[in-house]
């Protein structure tokens, strides 16, 4: 399930969660109890907003052969 980070102006955290791409969440009353964070002093009505991130993408291995195509082509 892809992870999101959202953020509260109100409050300026920033949190992550896991949902389907369909989902969206919008208050800060959402987010917290998805994140299973404390909302604090922070109106549950408080809007947030799903703030763009780059995800990172990690390799394993190596094809050993130095390049990026098929060996064993001349």
């Amino acid at each position: 399930m892809p992870r999101y980070d959202y953020v509260c102006p109100e409050n300026g955290r920033t949190l992550e969660v896991s949902h389907a791409m369909s989902e969206h969440l919008d208050t800060w009353g959402e987010l917290a109890r998805m994140a299973g964070a404390d909302p604090g002093d922070t109106p549950e009505t408080s809007p947030v907003e799903r703030v763009f991130s780059i995800p990172m993408f990690t390799t394993s291995g190596s094809s050993g052969s130095g390049s990026c195509g098929p060996s064993g082509f001349s």
